[in-house]
């Protein structure tokens, strides 16, 4: 049973830190890939975009975690 428990905080310690580094790349640069200047709206919708992506793995993690919950209430 810890393993399972251990697999998922690291599973969640690496999503928090990409999610954290992505959006500090967001906010901290002044010109995207294709030359545009940021203004502050440009990066709001470039940080939504990465909260969409990052959905996809949140969505993974609940249904681990109460996979986990389960198994663990059952014994």
């Amino acid at each position: 049973m810890q393993k399972r428990w251990g697999f998922w905080w690291m599973g969640n310690i690496f999503w928090i830190i990409i999610f954290v580094i992505g959006a500090a790349i967001i906010w901290l640069r002044k010109v995207d890939g294709a030359g545009v200047t940021q203004t502050p709206e440009l990066k709001s919708v470039a940080f939504i975009v990465l909260l969409i992506a990052f959905i996809f793995p949140l969505i993974i993690q609940v249904v681990w975690l109460i996979v986990n919950l389960r198994i663990a209430s059952n014994k």
